[in-house]
């Protein structure tokens, strides 16, 4: 009873023709998929930063955990944030 068939299917598709029209159509679906191209472009981006970002924190870590040389001396860090709070 509660299983797709196939003339469900079709029935759909015979709806959205007459609500929308066959004009219509290829826009929207020229739309959409430009749509999903956008979005899977700025996923992939976030999750590129996202990697960039984790690359950034395990090599400030790596260098935090490295002996000086001798005679230098380690500058402390200064969060710009704070440093715009002071003036």
């Amino acid at each position: 009873m509660g299983a797709l068939r196939p003339w469900h299917v079709i029935l759909l598709v015979v709806v959205i023709v007459v609500i929308f029209g066959s004009k219509r159509l290829p826009d929207a679906a020229r739309s959409l998929g430009r749509s999903m191209r956008i979005m899977k472009a700025e996923t992939k981006g976030l999750m590129d930063d996202d990697k960039d970002s984790n690359l950034a924190e395990k090599a400030e870590a790596q260098s935090a955990r490295q002996p000086l040389a001798a005679g230098e001396v380690q500058q402390p860090a200064v969060d710009p944030v704070q440093r715009v709070n002071d003036r």
